[in-house]
């Protein structure tokens, strides 16, 4: 082989070894471990089976404290929604004591009966903490059938039970589904089963993701949000 040929494979080798190196460099063992549990668990889709519904700008209504505009505290640019509050701010509406917010509240899907999902890809940056990060709301005698916290990087059930370790400073995709009628919630984080919860009742349920204050908040709460759908499946 002509030297001129054989320096451009040893080149083309070495290149090659570099990006392999990179590339298990950059895999962590928590991303190996979710890579390998969502290939036991199958196809890693829960949405099979399920049909999605119609999507607008309009079916996401922004809640905000209501003293700031929501450019002070919403974003909405290159298809990812940046939402953050302060745990100083005022509460969404004059009339209300609860905890400060910035949420989206989908509108124009509120259900009571069927099986209805809920998509999206969610990132949380380190420091945000004691915030609830996506609720399914409405029930019988609270305010929500679910809420999901974040503690410290970890996605919780309420202020309860791990759903998913180590989520700050990447991108997950959430899939909560509810079965109304049978009363069940199921979580799902990167296509792999996370949570059953029962159901808390209620005649009417809409889906909030976003950040709002709970327990312990930080002086800053955000996350980022893309491709937020939504799905029902009727029995």
């Amino acid at each position: 082989m002509p030297m001129a040929a054989s320096h451009a494979l040893l080149v083309v080798c070495v290149c090659m070894v570099a990006i392999a190196a990179a590339l298990l460099a950059s895999t962590t063992p928590a991303s190996a471990s979710r890579a390998l549990a969502a290939a036991a668990d199958g196809s890693g889709d829960p949405t099979v089976g399920f049909r999605e519904v119609t999507l607008s700008e309009s079916n996401f209504v922004l809640q905000r404290p209501y003293d700031v505009p929501g450019r002070d505290r919403y974003k909405f640019h290159g298809g990812v929604r940046q939402l953050w509050v302060l745990s100083s701010d005022k509460p969404h509406d004059r009339q209300s004591n609860t905890s400060p917010r910035t949420e989206i509240r989908m509108t124009g899907y509120d259900y009571s009966s069927g099986v209805w999902q809920f998509e999206g890809y969610g990132y949380v940056p380190s420091g945000t903490t004691g915030v609830s990060i996506m609720q399914v709301f409405g029930a019988g005698e609270s305010a929500t059938t679910l809420m999901l916290h974040v503690y410290d990087g970890a996605l919780r059930y309420y202020d309860r039970q791990v759903v998913e370790d180590d989520i700050y400073d990447r991108w997950f995709r959430l899939n909560v589904v509810h079965d109304v009628d049978a009363s069940r919630l199921t979580v799902f984080v990167d296509g792999v089963e996370r949570l059953r919860a029962p159901g808390r009742g209620g005649d009417s349920h809409y889906f909030k993701f976003g950040v709002y204050a709970q327990n312990h908040a930080s002086s800053c709460m955000e996350s980022r949000w893309k491709d937020v759908r939504i799905f029902r499946k009727d029995h």
